[in-house]
């Protein structure tokens, strides 16, 4: 299926001579264009709020680079999703998994930059949106710093958690758009030290762990100063579990004034996942709370400057389109427990790809400290010209 919002037709031109002249972006239908609705996936959002006047930050900040629009992306639901799957606007290709699911809830814009329709695209990254679907289509695709980037313009999920991330096919383009997202020049580097989260590894399929290796390998070549280190003393199951109290709860807050004034139509899952964050007992909050205190410091500990730590993306390549509703909460929960520190914590990470499991793509990740993202894109490109 295509990755753009069915019955929507957008160009808009990039500015002359910008830093990225001559690329093509599409945005995640998140994100707003000025003249254009916003959808989120749901054929009610659109119906119900007005069309914007202007463009996200985002969105801008690409067209004043010199990029040219070329379409708005699927996503899942309000971004409720993990898998990219979408009940009014289908499945996006995953053309490097044919038959298996795109990742989400960013599933069109990896979709688009996948298959060749656009050099970038523009994602939103709560749970996992970005670092998933990059690593079941086989991209760059980058968590940023929480709250570094302006969300002018971009449809809220969970604000604690919520960042715009991005998609390329190679080491080269993600850089320059970083540059440009980022504000920042990001050149080769040489991270002072290495960090492998054993833990992480172990909790992956062995099939996952066995075709990451040899990526790992190849960074260990790149940062000689390496050691093994457990990510979670917890475990990653709390962290996840945290991320998964803590996240849903937000999510009815943000989407509770809608739900109660419009009664929008929504797929079962999304419903209910927005039902299960308003039911949520005050005493499960406040673990899940003191928990993210806790992975914030254990994330600072492990990722002072100079620092990178690897693990997988997630852990197991795209499961197959059309699973039954009872399979998807034990695929979604193992997922987040690869992801969760991302909204706990907030800190930068870049999912690489380069392994395949049965010819399937799988991504490796690379974390490091808050504010330190263009040490990530460099890592990436100096990682790319020892392959």
């Amino acid at each position: 299926m295509s990755p753009f919002v069915p019955g929507t037709s957008v160009r808009i031109e990039g500015r002359a001579g910008g830093p990225l002249a001559g690329l093509t972006f599409a945005a995640k239908d998140l994100f707003d264009v000025a003249g254009h609705p916003t959808g989120g996936g749901n054929p009610d959002w659109a119906r119900f709020n007005p069309v914007p006047t202007r463009h996200a930050w985002a969105v801008q900040a690409l067209l004043d680079a010199g990029a040219t629009l070329v379409g708005k992306t699927v996503t899942d639901e309000v971004s409720l999703g993990i898998l990219g799957e979408n009940a009014f606007d289908g499945t996006p290709l995953n053309p490097a998994a044919p038959g298996h699911v795109p990742g989400g809830s960013s599933s069109g814009s990896a979709s688009a930059v996948a298959q060749g329709l656009c050099s970038t695209a523009l994602g939103t990254d709560t749970g996992g949106s970005v670092r998933v679907p990059a690593s079941f289509c086989g991209l760059y695709g980058i968590r940023p710093t929480h709250g570094r980037l302006d969300l002018a313009g971009m449809l809220p999920q969970a604000p604690s958690s919520d960042t715009t991330g991005w998609f390329a096919r190679d080491a080269a383009t993600f850089a320059r758009v970083s540059a440009v997202m980022l504000g920042e020049a990001c050149p080769p580097a040489r991270p002072a030290r290495l960090v492998i989260a054993t833990d992480a590894f172990g909790f992956a399929d062995p099939d996952t762990a066995a075709a990451l290796a040899p990526m790992l390998e190849r960074l260990k070549r790149l940062v000689p100063d390496w050691h093994a280190e457990i990510l979670a003393p917890p475990g990653l199951v709390a962290w996840g579990r945290a991320q998964r109290t803590l996240q849903p709860v937000e999510a009815w807050e943000t989407f509770r004034p809608w739900v109660e004034r419009d009664n929008p139509r929504m797929a079962f899952t999304v419903a209910r996942g927005l039902v299960l964050g308003a039911m949520t007992p005050e005493a499960e909050r406040g673990w899940a709370a003191l928990t993210r205190r806790e992975v914030r410091g254990r994330l600072a500990q492990l990722l002072p400057p100079g620092t990178v730590l690897a693990m997988p993306t997630t852990p197991f390549p795209a499961p197959p389109k059309g699973l039954p509703v009872p399979a998807l909460g034990p695929v979604r929960d193992a997922i987040l427990c690869l992801c969760a520190h991302g909204g706990l914590a907030g800190h930068p990470q870049l999912s690489i790809p380069g392994a395949m499991v049965r010819g399937l793509p799988v991504g490796l990740s690379l974390l490091a400290a808050r504010g330190a993202d263009a040490m990530l894109a460099g890592t990436a490109l100096a990682l790319e010209e020892i392959a």
